[in-house]
């Protein structure tokens, strides 16, 4: 007896499935504009607002993520990092209070 296979793009299709929903109220304004955005890219109205919707999240995350530095603050820290201050006395009295209640 011959075995049957299911085709990769259904399984695949399957394990990709939507089950989650989301639901909004917008102004008509909003659906009318959200519509002719959709029509102009040649996408549905529910491609377009996920697709929109993932690609503003994802620019949110990576905003929130990475850490930009102008070239004065880039050169400040730096120069931090390679000719360290000297610990003031504040610090070296922290530090040896931390040490006697650690154990250290």
């Amino acid at each position: 007896m011959p075995v049957t296979r299911k085709k990769p793009a259904k399984a695949a299709a399957r394990r990709h499935a939507k089950v989650a929903r989301l639901e909004a109220r917008i102004s008509p304004e909003q659906k009318r504009l959200f519509e002719r955005a959709a029509e102009l890219q040649g996408r549905s109205l529910t491609e377009f607002v996920v697709r929109s919707t993932q690609e503003a999240a994802q620019e949110a995350i990576r905003e929130y993520e990475v850490m930009s530095l102008t070239a004065r603050d880039t050169k400040a820290f730096v120069n931090a990092l390679l000719k360290p201050p000297a610990p003031s006395s504040r610090l070296k009295r922290a530090a040896a209070r931390y040490h006697s209640l650690m154990g250290g």
